[in-house]
């Protein structure tokens, strides 16, 4: 079904999850989705990562792809956690993209939701995620949605150098 303009409509949106066929299509929205946020040229990461990731032997996360006929649109890539406060799991959501041809469609609200019903099958306490606090348009969607920002935590990080190089001093 195309909608007035001619695309096709959300009614033929299919959620699903990725399967190892997906893995050059994921890789290329995360590089689009790197791009849009500032990071260009940040994504090391290949599409034999993210296939071990998401479909070797101990997998490390999940996604779920948007779909319209034979095309993907969009996903999201989601992992585990666990809450002590709560003493119930979470999920972190990792990335969310749609293809900026198919936005303003309710896709990422779709992913979003697919996600919390999963949250919830799965006896979560809570989804959660960091977003750019320059990337206003996702905070503002978000925002509709009811989720909440949280002022109160600040988010840390030893990579690369830093994280070696603690790590050595401890074991020295």
């Amino acid at each position: 079904m195309k909608d007035p303009a001619g695309k096709p409509s959300t009614s033929d949106l299919l959620l699903r999850p990725a399967k190892p066929d997906d893995i050059e299509t994921l890789h290329r929205f995360v590089v689009e989705l790197a791009d849009e946020e500032s990071f260009p040229g940040d994504v090391i990461a290949k599409p034999a990562d993210l296939a071990a990731a998401l479909f070797g032997p101990s997998p490390l996360a999940e996604s779920v792809v948007a779909a319209m006929g034979d095309q993907l649109v969009g996903f999201a890539l989601f992992y585990p956690t666990y809450s002590t406060i709560l003493g119930r799991p979470g999920i972190h959501l990792e990335d969310l993209y749609v293809d900026g041809a198919f936005r303003g469609r309710g896709i990422g609200e779709a992913l979003l939701g697919h996600l919390a019903d999963l949250a919830t099958e799965r006896g979560c306490g809570r989804l959660e995620w960091w977003v750019l606090r320059t990337n206003v348009s996702a905070i503002r969607f978000y925002e509709r949605l009811n989720a909440r920002g949280l002022d109160e935590i600040e988010v840390m990080r030893l990579d690369d150098g830093s994280l070696f190089e603690f790590g050595s001093r401890r074991t020295a």
